[in-house]
């Protein structure tokens, strides 16, 4: 008779067959991005539970594939089930309660531990205390103050967007998800569907050029396209301040308080950090959150910090941003990078091949800004040089130092082979051929990380030169003598230090550090 242990195993395979029919339904970022970290946790009375990182990834799924999840549930199980339970990573309430209690104003899912979820794929919204409501209630759309009639506030809101001008590209269609942004993502779509209701404040903070000002611009025009009479207000914090000082010097302060707080229903602000400091407009803003949280207006705000890092900020506000959800952006994978340029070149009508679009995201990583526009400067010279844009061309743009270098006669990933070759004792043939050997495995490696190291070309390229093997494979050769030589492997850095002084006898050798 088998044991629970193996019939978790069987169920656990046909849950894999589940994925593996999903896959095919949908692009490979959205399924890598979405669907790879879900877990199968088992089928109990009807019900499929799944393990989530984060409520987010219930969030998202849910409404969108809830029902197809299901219906290839029930064929490959051939077992009745009729709902979805969502349940969030224990580790990840760990990590989360670590980080200090949940925001006063929400109940906790932490205690229960998952969250669940109806065939039909709503999710059970976090309802703020202070509000809350049956759950059994049905969502209803998005309502305003009947203060004014229907035709005002559309002059309003027509008003609002001509002054507070939204981004016109800066759309959800065309942002690029991937895991270094997919939980911003999630919530920033989340309260966009019913603002006011659910992640009120949203705080969303990165670095420079990373994406935050893409999504709150999104934001703003989803809920503008699902209620054109909407009155959105995007502006910054600067501006914010800007507006408040005139205002003060005009004696028109009633005029200013009107319209960012009984005259608006969603107020965008970004770089909230700029208020540091500014002791009279930080009070203004106090009293303007604070009028339209308590309106049930959405409010996003975005930060290059967390709100409890940001200095001379009062903390009374820095409590107020973490009522809602602060999601962070983290720098993009390679895999996101190359997505975004994909994206960027279809909107920008430039033809860029796989290859070309590896190449270069595989050398910025900084943030986005800097890619788009390694990509926008690389279209340029090609049509100043009217020629398409290929490795060639992508090389002189992005290393400019690269040819004159070669005329120096700086060495060719052939020359680097040969060294590598002559020093372990074996023919090029055998180097970059199929064996697997560890006598040529790893002089190979060596071979892979020094012409990363020291003569900068791409995986591509490194691969192409050592016998046509893929980019991961060389990835993993560098990572592997990076981590010999952090251990001190005294032959792997003997063998290098001498194969470097061959290939370039003014340097003088010393152990590489790592990757470069």
């Amino acid at each position: 008779m088998p044991s629970s242990a193996d019939n978790f195993s069987c169920m656990n395979a046909t849950w894999e067959k589940v994925l593996a029919e999903l896959r095919k339904r949908m692009s490979e970022h959205t399924f890598t991005a979405w669907f790879e970290p879900l877990g199968f946790l088992g089928i109990e009375n009807s019900v499929l539970r799944i393990s989530i990182p984060h409520r987010f990834f219930a969030d998202w799924i849910a409404p969108r594939y809830s029902s197809e999840i299901l219906s290839l549930a029930c064929n490959f199980f051939s077992l009745p089930i009729e709902r979805i339970e969502w349940v969030v990573a224990q580790e990840k309430v760990q990590e989360h309660q670590e980080k200090g209690p949940l925001p006063p104003s929400f109940e906790s899912v932490t205690s229960p531990g998952w969250i669940s979820s109806t065939t039909e794929g709503v999710l059970r919204r976090l309802t703020p205390k202070s509000r809350a409501s049956d759950p059994r209630t049905p969502e209803l759309p998005f309502t305003h103050p009947t203060t004014h009639s229907e035709s005002a506030r559309l002059e309003e809101a027509t008003q609002l967007a001509a002054r507070y001008r939204l981004h016109p590209r800066y759309r959800f269609e065309n942002f690029v998800v991937g895991l270094s942004n997919q939980l911003a993502h999630a919530a920033a779509l989340a309260a966009s569907e019913r603002p006011g209701k659910r992640y009120n404040p949203l705080f969303i903070y990165a670095k420079v050029g990373l994406g935050k000002t893409h999504l709150i611009n999104a934001i703003g025009h989803h809920i503008r396209d699902r209620d054109p009479c909407a009155r959105v207000i995007y502006t910054s914090a600067e501006r914010f301040t800007s507006e408040f000082i005139s205002a003060l010097q005009q004696r028109r302060i009633d005029e200013f308080r009107a319209r960012y707080r009984s005259r608006c229903d969603v107020l965008i602000v970004d770089d909230v950090q700029f208020l540091a400091g500014r002791e009279q407009t930080q009070e203004e803003f106090f009293h303007t959150f604070n009028a339209l949280y308590h309106a049930d207006k959405q409010i996003v705000l975005t930060s290059d910090l967390p709100p409890h890092q940001i200095q001379a900020l009062e903390e009374r506000l820095v409590s107020r941003f973490q009522w809602g959800i602060a999601a962070d952006i983290q720098p993009p994978e390679l895999d996101t990078r190359m997505a975004i340029l994909k994206k960027k070149a279809e909107l920008e009508g430039i033809a860029l091949s796989e290859e070309v679009a590896f190449y270069i995201a595989e050398r910025v990583q900084s943030n986005i800004r800097e890619l788009e526009g390694t990509l926008l400067r690389l279209a340029m010279q090609a049509d100043l040089q009217k020629r398409p844009i290929d490795l060639a061309l992508a090389d002189f743009v992005l290393n400019p130092r690269n040819k004159e270098e070669k005329e120096r006669g700086e060495p060719s990933i052939d020359a680097l082979i040969a060294a590598v070759a002559s020093h372990f004792g074996l023919r090029r043939d055998e180097l970059i051929g199929e064996s697997r050997h560890r006598g040529v495995a790893i002089p190979r490696m060596v071979g892979m990380y020094l012409a990363r190291s020291e003569l900068h070309l791409s995986y591509g390229e490194i691969g192409k030169s050592f016998g046509g093997r893929d980019h991961s494979t060389v990835l993993n050769a560098c990572r592997r003598i990076a981590g010999l030589l952090e251990q001190g492997n005294p032959q792997i850095q003997l063998a290098i230090n001498a194969i470097r002084s061959t290939l370039f006898p003014d340097k003088s050798p010393s152990a590489s550090q790592g990757e470069s």
